[in-house]
């Protein structure tokens, strides 16, 4: 799970410039006027070979209270302390150390948790002398920065990675039970599909949306197959988010999704799929998370002999980036078809962690080569050398070939097609990579092949096992 980095600081300290800079991004709305963020909002950024999640927040006015947007926006930044691993204390050096500042800094100082100071707006030496009073705030370490031209964040991202726990060590899959994320907007049924799937009133069912306030961890044993499935709260769109708590359990929902193997994206087969179902669909393709759809409340619509065809071009259509997902329809009201998710969710799992051999892989590389052999560009055509298998969860492949500016998308797309269409990863992401090797490099010669006259079939010519590069 990836760690947390909040950063928080009274208003108007270049807090929003600083997490665009780290982030690489233009995520958050930069105004020279206090107040402009008021949402937590939340990007990754890589940093040495670690990635963390970066939380930026509103300006924290612990001066005000009762029900203003300044006092939820201050409660919205101490939630985000709260989550966080590391905090970083962005604080203006052209203003000084000012009363505030010695407010947030003591709050900080008692959550016991690593704090970096980071003295923005510093651009030259003079601004270097003038940092040096916000030693007296009593943290350390102090870096000096300047958020608007990218000086000094170098040390600062330094000083996070150095300060945040252990990477922790991925969860072995085998033996232990398939986790499952349930996710979806509000009020599309995830509870009751949990209970569904279980037989029994497990969880808090309710017409009210956000009901389900934090991630429920549930197991649920099948003879040998064991699950344990996380019901979430519903993630809503961000302007209708208005609840601290519900903001931070939408956070919970998302790493619950960070931390599963299968993803079931519930949604209303009422309302199809929405632009909200879309965004909740990216965030588990983005983390390369098995996915099955699963059409809910199949009991209220109409139908004829067309309607659940039409229903799975619609998902289709709209969720056309993760064309891979299962899509299945249920009734967790009625439970019809319930009883048949948790054979496609190992199933899933299973194509989630499989490992193809790299001879048989190679095999059907050299086939898949065979039979479209890629166009040539400017009199240089694409040469395959070779193919791994790197990694799982979601698999990966790599091809070395001679020049990887010559990979066309739609060539690309032909060989994921015939990996998909041997090996069945239904439910799953693959992903390809190619990378460029000089022939001085590899020994290995590229692929020929023959045709078999009479039968119509191309064979690969097999070559003696060849020394292969180190490199």
């Amino acid at each position: 799970m990836k760690p947390i980095v909040a950063i928080v600081g009274r208003p108007n300290v270049g807090k929003s410039t600083l997490f665009n800079r780290l982030t690489q991004s233009r995520h958050a709305i930069v105004e020279n006027q206090p107040g402009v963020t008021r949402d937590r909002l939340y990007a990754d950024a890589e940093w040495n070979g670690r990635v963390m999640t970066l939380v930026d927040t509103g300006g924290i006015q612990l001066d005000k209270e009762g029900d203003t947007i300044e006092a939820h926006v201050t409660r919205q930044a101490e939630l985000a302390i709260r989550e966080a691993d590391v905090i970083i204390l962005v604080v203006d050096v052209t203003q000084g150390v000012t009363a505030q500042d010695q407010e947030v800094a003591d709050r900080l100082r008692r959550t016991r948790k690593p704090v970096i100071v980071a003295v923005n707006k510093v651009e030259n030496l003079k601004r270097e002398d003038e940092a040096l009073e916000f030693w007296s705030l009593g943290l350390d370490p102090l870096i000096t920065i300047s958020a608007e031209h990218g000086m000094g964040t170098g040390d600062l991202l330094d000083a996070v990675v150095a300060a945040l726990p252990a990477a922790e060590e991925p969860e072995p899959e085998e033996g232990g039970p398939i986790r499952v994320a349930v996710i979806g907007r509000p009020n599309v049924g995830k509870s009751s599909l949990v209970n569904a799937i279980l037989g029994e009133e497990r969880v808090i069912v309710s017409d009210v949306p956000g009901t389900t306030r934090d991630a429920i961890d549930v197991l649920v044993e099948r003879g040998e197959d064991r699950f344990l499935l996380v019901d979430t709260a519903g993630m809503r769109r961000r302007a209708k988010v208005d609840q601290p708590v519900e903001r931070y359990s939408v956070m919970r929902a998302l790493r619950a999704v960070e931390r599963a193997q299968v993803v079931l994206l519930v949604i209303d087969a009422m309302d199809g799929v929405t632009e909200q179902d879309q965004r909740i669909a990216g965030y588990a393709h983005e983390n390369g998370k098995a996915c099955i759809v699963v059409v809910n409340k199949w009991d209220l619509v109409e139908k004829d002999d067309r309607t659940m065809a039409r229903m799975t071009e619609e998902v289709r259509a709209r969720l056309s980036f993760m064309d891979y997902a299962l899509i299945h329809f249920v009734s967790a009201k009625t439970r019809a078809r319930v009883h048949k998710l948790l054979p496609l969710i190992k199933e899933a799992a299973a194509n989630h962690a499989r490992r193809i051999p790299t001879r048989e892989l190679n095999d059907v590389v050299r086939e898949a080569y065979a039979l479209n052999p890629p166009p040539s560009d400017k009199g240089r055509r694409l040469k395959i050398y070779f193919a791994t298998q790197p990694h799982v969860s979601p698999p990966g492949f790599v091809f070395f070939v001679n020049d990887a500016e010559l990979v066309h998308f739609s060539y690309q797309r032909y060989l994921e097609n015939r990996l998909r269409e041997t090996y069945r990863f239904e439910g799953t992401p693959i992903n390809l990579y190619f990378r460029t090797r000089a022939k001085a490099n590899l020994e290995e010669r590229p692929l020929k092949v023959r045709r078999v006259v009479g039968q119509g079939e191309v064979r690969p010519i097999r070559r003696a096992a060849q020394k292969r590069s180190t490199e």
